[in-house]
């Protein structure tokens, strides 16, 4: 009874019979649930978001001004409107708390509910996913990511509704995330699928036939960063590149072949970091991210996530500090979030 219950506040003949309406509903919707379901039954509302609305009204100094908030809420409440790349009502953004719109991301620690873990070196935060997922695909498309590693894309993309691809050249680490991600519920019963191969070679369209699909609508790739953590003896792997310039044209060959097959307006992202060596600071992130712009991208935004607990400082901290200190370097604290679009 919502919707009725604000095409009645338009009744109202003055500001103050207006705000002791709201009260009474206000009042009434503090015996419903955290959810309230709308009058025609196919959306539903948190009760937080809508007590706001409605404060919000109450305190319009004109009853003019609050007649154009109610229309604007029962304008938010039965109509959806977004922009074509995801599932956000832009008539209900205020709704959205739980997505990040800054450029700074400072997390306390990683999501670690269901399968997710953080046992396996190079392993992502899952909220990096979670958070790109959200922004750029709708519920049923496709997210391909090329070094899936222990499948934290494609677990995120299974509970928040979409299709997930994931390519690993390790067959280890393949089966490895294959089982993570079959533990996790598929409420949703889309595809998750980990594939053995080389993100450079492998043959993207017979690969998407299989599932009959020509594209995927986003892309996410976190690379094993060279020269940092060494994770086989496999000399296809990144983390193995001979030089700086072997990885970035590496990377530059995955992003080549991975591209053909994203949507045309629709998004990459590409999470990386830098790396310190022999007394200098090697711009990891934005070699590659160079390598992405040649290759017909737009540059949407560049995120810079915090990374304070790493595996490898956590419990060195005092010696890591020792070391910046007598060495006249900054530690790593972070990862760079690059967000393109394809052109």
């Amino acid at each position: 009874m919502i919707i009725k219950s604000l095409q009645r506040l338009k009744s109202s003949t003055s500001i103050q019979s207006l705000r002791n309406n709201i009260r009474e509903i206000i009042s009434h919707l503090e015996n419903e649930g955290d959810f309230l379901t709308l009058d025609d039954g196919a959306q539903n509302v948190h009760r937080d978001y809508l007590n706001r609305e409605l404060e919000q009204i109450a305190e319009s100094r004109t009853l003019e001004r609050a007649l154009y908030y109610i229309e604007r809420l029962e304008r938010g409440l039965s109509e959806v409107r977004t922009n074509g790349i995801n599932d956000i009502n832009l008539n209900r953004w205020k709704e959205y708390d739980d997505i990040i719109i800054d450029s700074l991301w400072v997390l306390d620690k990683r999501d670690n509910t269901g399968v997710h873990s953080a046992d396996y070196w190079g392993n992502f935060i899952p909220q990096i996913p979670q958070q790109m997922i959200k922004r750029y695909t709708k519920k049923g498309e496709w997210v391909l990511d090329c070094f899936v590693g222990n499948g934290t894309t494609l677990i995120e993309s299974q509970r928040l509704g979409r299709n997930g691809i994931g390519i690993e050249l390790l067959e280890d680490v393949a089966s490895r995330a294959t089982k993570n991600i079959a533990a996790e519920s598929n409420q949703n019963r889309v595809v998750s699928e980990v594939i053995t191969g080389d993100s450079r070679i492998i043959d993207y369209p017979l690969m998407l036939s299989k599932y009959g699909i020509d594209t995927v609508q986003l892309l996410i790739m976190h690379p094993p960063y060279f020269d940092i953590i060494k994770f086989s003896d496999d000399p296809r792997d990144l983390s193995n590149a001979e030089s700086i310039d072997d990885f970035s044209n590496q990377m530059g060959e995955v992003v080549e072949k991975a591209s053909s097959i994203l949507d045309k307006g629709r998004y990459f992202v590409l999470v990386i970091g830098d790396k310190y060596t022999k007394g200098e600071w090697i711009p990891l992130g934005f070699l590659t991210m160079q390598k992405v712009l040649e290759r017909g991208f737009l540059l949407k935004s560049i995120i810079v996530k915090n990374f304070h607990h790493t595996t490898g400082k956590r419990k060195q901290k005092e010696l890591w500090r020792y070391r910046a200190l007598a060495g006249g370097f900054y530690l790593f604290k972070h990862e760079y979030i690059f967000v393109f679009r394809k052109k």
